[in-house]
């Protein structure tokens, strides 16, 4: 085979430049379609980084590379222009406070408290007509000694109160809280006599003991609150049931000498939780531990450390709720389980307004419920209706669950409070440039013969004379 195309050679066979002259037969691309590369003109589409009115200014073409020089710099025209970055929109700052509310978890956006304020505002107005009716019943159950006394009823429930709403806020609700008030009750009955801080010290203990175990059992296994603490509360049942009978209070210590600071410590407490609980950090932290999504994923050290310690703290709480309920003034303390009073305690803190969910809460709410059920619990006393504290209970509870629906749907978050619809229109079938719809085209149907093929019209690539002849 003889490689004499045009291509190969250097000159022509007569009046050529010699080989090496700087002269370049290049005739085989111009017959096949192709650009002289020495003086092709760049697509502006290949100048990587340049306009293509750049080419027109009069810059000059590399002779050699086939590039086209703008100042020092030259461009290769081979390389694909690289992709310029989307402007990036403006992003308000309460969009970005959204999306930066809670990283791991949780809803977007900032809770309403308007719902709470305005519930609060009825439980006021439902404490002064209680107190009204108390004062119109028996006036003298408000003043002296019969005030102070329902101060400190006020206390030994605000402090139950006050257990049940920090972990309900915290997402791990106490069922143990009455049981513990009552076995400290008996205890402090029975040991009252060596003073109210050695008799109480071991108590203390104690619940400390208990909420450690609990908060192992809650945090360490990740398991719901209630249920655990369920299991506690049977256990403490087991100490109060060694008991057949009334036990006597020892001691003379009179907790209505200090009703005011009881009550006045119980309401500094509650308003300064409340206010805590608006700062939208400290509400999201103390209420990490509330599920989202899935239930059993861990909420992290954060929230694991914060409910351990609601869970104690509430342990305590309810033992000086219980000793409270000893001394009162009744001189004996009744052996009963004490579920009635976990009652009465998760009750008034959800009629407050505090979330049975958890994390979301008031302000004045706790303060107001636990106002309006003591003065409720003295009016009936004082008009000798026979009503069972486990009824009064279990109609409290009712209540709080109603409010929750309440705070959840109007305290919701705005950014999260849209509600998507459940059914999708369908989509409109397309239509054509003129507006008016057509039935799609029919498409043939498949089948696995192959149609017949038109004989080749085209020349044997390989009969060309590009390598040329065969000797």
């Amino acid at each position: 085979m003889a490689y004499d195309e045009s291509i190969y050679r250097r000159h022509e066979s007569a009046g050529s430049e010699p080989a090496g002259a700087g002269a370049r037969d290049d005739s085989w691309y111009d017959e096949r379609g192709y650009a002289d590369d020495r003086t092709a003109r760049p697509d502006p589409g290949y100048a990587a980084g340049y306009a293509a009115d750049d080419y027109a200014a009069g810059y000059p073409a590399d002779e050699y590379t086939g590039n086209y020089r703008r100042g020092s710099t030259t461009a290769q025209f081979s390389e694909a222009p690289e992709p310029m970055a989307p402007a990036r929109p403006s992003v308000s700052p309460a969009v970005l406070d959204d999306v930066f509310d809670d990283p791991a978890h949780g809803e977007p956006g900032r809770d309403r408290l308007g719902v709470h304020f305005g519930w609060e505002f009825v439980l006021l107005l439902v404490t002064g007509l209680l107190a009204y009716a108390l004062y119109q019943t028996d006036p003298d159950l408000l003043r002296g000694a019969s005030l102070n006394r329902l101060l400190v009823d006020g206390a030994a429930l605000g402090a139950l109160a006050l257990g049940a709403g920090l972990t309900l806020r915290a997402g791990a609700p106490n069922l143990a809280l009455g049981p513990v008030a009552v076995a400290a009750a008996l205890h402090f009955a029975e040991n009252g006599d060596r003073g109210v801080v050695d008799a109480m010290l071991p108590a203390v203990l104690w619940a400390i003991a208990a909420g450690l175990v609990l908060a192992l059992l809650v945090v360490g296994f990740h398991v719901p609150g209630w249920g655990a603490s369920l299991a506690v509360a049977l256990g403490v049942i087991v100490f109060i049931q060694q008991r057949s009978g009334r036990v006597d209070v020892q001691g003379d210590y009179d907790p209505t000498e200090h009703a005011l600071y009881l009550f006045g410590g119980f309401a500094a407490l509650a308003l300064l939780g409340g206010l805590l609980g608006m700062i939208k950090a400290i509400r999201r932290s103390v209420g990490r531990f509330r599920p989202i999504g899935d239930p059993a994923r861990r909420r992290g050290g954060v929230a694991a450390t914060i409910t351990m310690l609601s869970i104690i703290v509430s342990m305590v709480a309810a033992t000086l709720a219980g000793l409270l309920l000893a001394a009162d003034g009744t001189g004996s303390v009744a052996p009963t389980s004490g579920l009635e009073w976990t009652g009465m305690a998760i009750g008034v803190a959800l009629v407050g307004g505090t979330s049975a969910y958890g994390r979301r809460g008031g302000v004045f709410g706790t303060l107001f419920a636990v106002a309006a059920l003591t003065l409720f619990l003295a009016y009936e006393n004082a008009r000798d209706w026979d009503i069972a504290l486990a009824a009064t209970a279990a109609v409290t509870v009712a209540a709080g669950l109603v409010v929750t629906r309440l705070v959840e749907s109007f305290g919701r978050p705005r950014s999260a409070g849209t509600v998507e619809e459940e059914w999708q229109p369908e989509p409109a079938p397309a239509t054509t440039a003129s507006g008016w719809d057509e039935e799609p085209p029919e498409r043939p149907e498949w089948s696995s013969v192959l149609p017949d093929q038109a004989p080749a019209s085209r020349s044997d690539p390989w009969g060309n004379d590009r390598w040329g002849d065969e000797r």
